[in-house]
């Protein structure tokens, strides 16, 4: 069988997709003895695929494909071309952004979220009306589709019309061999001494988006819990700047405690996982998400954590967390301030973590996703054409 990996929508590895992506790639790696796999990779990326080499075929993309519309007629007009010339028998887009309208081949896509129909402005207008128009009817001309939650395969369903008995639900899992307990006391030290970040601190691993992510609230919350209990917590951003930026920035500027925020920027792979270890509690009161790898990421190292229940939150963090109302700024303070004074809720919350996070493991996924793969499609897109 051959099956090629469209993977041009990772941004250069700084997205939540981009994780999803490079962690399935890994854990095809063992399917490789009976599976040709072929990589499309836009040529700046290949780097991230280094590990399958050897593996896996890459296939390098040029470059002049990479911005959003260009890479969108490349989808749709070239490389259909190029999935028959190397006769691929499975086509995986692993975002709704890039599904393919018409090839010889099975498609597969996998729906991370449907935000645009949930969060107004998450994008400009012209990327609004892709997400909630041209995409709905892209999905519905898919051979398989691979939903990431329950709550994704709903949505799926009430806004694309593709019943979620005919989706794959199959969620994301995490690398344990990376995510764990780990060196807590080196942990500490590293993030200290890279970006004089102390205990104790919040931290929210998130691109920094707005309105989306909800950092403008999260640093209102934060500025008050500060003035109500006088303690020395720091709040940790991470994430590279995204669409509205700015105001988390000027928000940050304008706070009373702004020595306190810190912008870490993006955090790469191999430092991640001890940041998580390093921090005093995760908080992630982001207004809705398909599915949401960073809590479960900070769970699986230790890390308590504090999220909103948006979007497929719920199901991911479980009773592991202690939720929050994410427009609720005094429902932050609040949380803020049970962590910071009850180390018994933090300690709790810990353990719960540490059990929830055993639920999301790629292995097992992996064979999910190959046995999506290996279905025989024809005759099985009943829901539109």
């Amino acid at each position: 069988m051959n099956i090629a990996l469209s993977t041009s929508v990772i941004q250069r590895g700084k997205t939540g997709v981009a994780q999803y992506v490079l962690a399935l790639t890994r854990a095809l790696m063992p399917y490789t003895d009976v599976v040709k796999f072929h990589i499309l990779a836009l040529a700046q990326d290949i780097p991230l695929f280094e590990f399958a080499r050897g593996r896996m075929n890459i296939v390098p993309v040029d470059e002049c494909w990479r911005p959003a519309v260009r890479n969108i007629w490349w989808h749709q007009q070239v490389l259909p071309r190029w999935l028959d010339e190397k006769m691929i028998d499975v086509l995986h887009v692993p975002s709704y952004r890039r599904m393919v309208r018409a090839a010889h081949c099975n498609r597969v896509s996998t729906i991370h979220d449907l935000a645009p129909f949930h969060v107004k402005k998450k994008y400009d207008l012209a990327r609004m009306i892709y997400g909630r128009v041209i995409v709905k009817h892209l999905a519905r001309r898919q051979d398989g589709l691979i939903s990431v939650s329950t709550s994704t395969a709903r949505d799926v369903e009430r806004y694309f019309g593709v019943p979620v008995q005919k989706q794959n639900v199959i969620l994301n899992g995490i690398d344990h061999a990376r995510f764990n307990l780990g060196d807590r006391a080196a942990a500490c030290a590293m993030a200290a001494q890279r970006w004089q970040l102390n205990e104790p601190f919040f931290l929210y691993v998130s691109r920094l988006e707005h309105p989306a992510k909800n950092h403008t609230r999260l640093i209102e919350a934060f500025d008050k819990f500060k003035e109500s209990t006088g303690s020395p917590w720091q709040l940790a951003l991470a994430g590279s700047d995204w669409h509205g930026a700015e105001h988390i920035h000027a928000a940050a500027r304008n706070a009373r405690h702004a020595n306190d925020v810190r912008f870490l920027g993006f955090v790469e792979d191999g430092v991640l996982p001890d940041l998580y270890r390093a921090a005093s509690t995760m908080i992630y009161p982001s207004l809705f998400e398909g599915f949401g790898l960073p809590p479960i990421e900070a769970m699986a190292c230790g890390c308590p954590v504090i999220s909103s229940t948006r979007g497929s939150l719920s199901e991911v963090v479980g009773t592991a967390a202690r939720v929050i109302d994410p427009e609720s700024v005094e429902d932050m303070v609040q949380a803020m301030q049970e962590f910071a004074t009850h180390r018994e809720k933090r300690d709790a919350l810990i353990k719960a973590g540490l059990e929830n996070a055993r639920r999301f493991n790629w292995d097992e996924n992996a064979k999910r996703v190959m046995d999506v793969y290996e279905k025989p499609f024809t005759g099985t897109r009943s829901w539109g054409g």
